[in-house]
């Protein structure tokens, strides 16, 4: 496989103290492997933990690493929108700080890289509770059929994204976690770019607590759904 001219890559992070410090020095040796030029930025969005002291020491040991910070949280949302628009290089990945999936497998978005402008990962054996699983599928089922994003898995938190994507688009405008997936997905396919997807493995949480799954924040964001359907179509 070829090295990309330039990766950036970013992980949202919220109160993973237990987390970080692991998911980014694992992936900074596949970072090297990968491209030509890098770098890696942390968006803590606004952690109550150790999780921004943390990350600020791992910039100071690494000159590449740079840290966004949020005071206070802002969301899921708008940590992936503070990781795109302060990432530098061609391609852009991200994924979640919580060691659920093997950044060592960006092997298999960048083999596809070729053949699109966005390649998303779907999840392989998804290791989430049932419920989870459940709002997941009828997810992915009404943006498939809103946005015509055309994806099995939209919210996997697996993607690689050009650039030139991020620059063309309208400003991604969701902070609520479920939506900024859509919105991006469903922006780029009507702007005319092509998204493909590859599987990864997806692994159980072994640190913290995952957020955003009770009944309130679920039923916004299928309000907001409906907005983002009116406002894309």
């Amino acid at each position: 496989m070829d090295k990309l001219d330039g990766l950036s890559l970013f992980f949202p992070a919220y109160n993973e103290e237990g987390n970080i410090k692991n998911t980014v020095e694992k992936a900074i040796p596949v970072l090297k492997n990968v491209a030509s030029k890098y770098e890696l930025l942390i968006v803590d969005d606004g952690s109550k933990d150790k999780t921004g002291e943390i990350a600020d020491k791992l910039a100071e040991e690494y000159s590449f690493i740079r840290v966004v910070h949020h005071h206070p949280n802002q969301g899921y949302g708008a940590a992936l929108k503070s990781g795109f628009y302060n990432s530098k290089q061609e391609w852009i990945v991200f994924t979640d700080s919580d060691g659920q999936f093997d950044f060592s497998e960006v092997t298999r978005l960048i083999e596809k890289s070729g053949e699109a402008d966005i390649v998303a990962g779907y999840r392989i054996n998804r290791q989430d509770p049932l419920m989870r699983k459940i709002f997941g599928f009828g997810w992915t089922f009404l943006s498939r059929l809103l946005l015509d994003v055309g994806v099995r898995d939209v919210d996997c938190a697996f993607k690689l994204v050009k650039k030139k994507v991020i620059d063309t688009i309208p400003k991604l405008q969701s902070t609520r976690g479920g939506m900024i997936s859509p919105e991006l997905l469903g922006r780029a396919k009507k702007a005319g770019f092509k998204i493909v997807e590859v599987g990864v493995h997806h692994y159980p949480r072994k640190e913290g607590k995952q957020t955003g799954a009770n009944l309130k924040v679920i039923f916004k964001s299928f309000m907001d759904l409906g907005k983002l359907w009116w406002q894309i179509k």
